[in-house]
């Protein structure tokens, strides 16, 4: 373990060489690590809305990509509070950082939890729409690294925590998710709004 984490610290200092000698990409990269987030938001407004219409199941997955991402924000905290990672600027504190200094700890990044969330909820709806979560979670794995506020080690188990919690959430709770929205479906009004393309005149 000792031998992975000090590999993760050499090429988290080798990509902070890198991000000082590449000032052209500052500007994007920490748009991108600070508010990418709105990315898998809209994502799944799209997936919501395309699916509005399909069977119960696949609009309960629609939800689900949604719920679970928060699910698995949430259980990031007491995991990262359990293991009290500090952030790479707080042992390094010489390495360039491109967002605010924060306080909080840094295993896993809950960016990175986010973001392997929302693409593995996003791919039980839309191979076309996960396949373009699960790239920007990548991304923003990386701008996280590259802005200076996560080791490499903290964003690959944040994907996998994130991953492992909406996949699993899935397996556990689609069925009461999806007789939830066949529930819903039936209230008036959004009986019309929501009801699935076989049953629409």
């Amino acid at each position: 373990m000792s031998n992975l984490l000090d590999l993760s610290t050499a090429l988290f200092l080798r990509v902070n060489d890198v991000a000082r000698t590449s000032t052209w990409l500052h500007a994007p990269a920490t748009a991108y690590a600070k508010y990418g987030l709105v990315v898998f938001a809209e994502l799944m407004l799209v997936a919501s809305w395309r699916r509005r219409s399909a069977s119960d199941r696949v609009l309960a997955a629609a939800v689900w990509a949604g719920l679970g991402t928060l699910l698995a924000v949430a259980v990031n905290q007491p995991v990262a509070a359990l293991v009290a990672e500090a952030r790479p600027y707080a042992a390094h504190p010489s390495v360039l950082v491109l967002v605010d200094r924060t306080t909080d700890w840094s295993f896993p990044s809950d960016h990175s939890v986010m973001a392997g969330a929302a693409a593995v909820g996003l791919l039980l709806v839309s191979k076309r729409l996960g396949t373009l979560a699960a790239v920007a979670a990548l991304l923003m794995a990386a701008t996280r690294v590259y802005v200076g506020a996560h080791y490499p080690h903290d964003v690959v188990a944040g994907l996998l925590l994130g991953g492992a919690v909406a996949g699993l959430g899935w397996v556990l709770l689609r069925k009461p998710l999806t007789w939830a929205v066949h529930s819903v479906r039936a209230l008036p009004v959004i009986d019309r709004v929501l009801a699935p393309a076989a049953q629409e005149a």
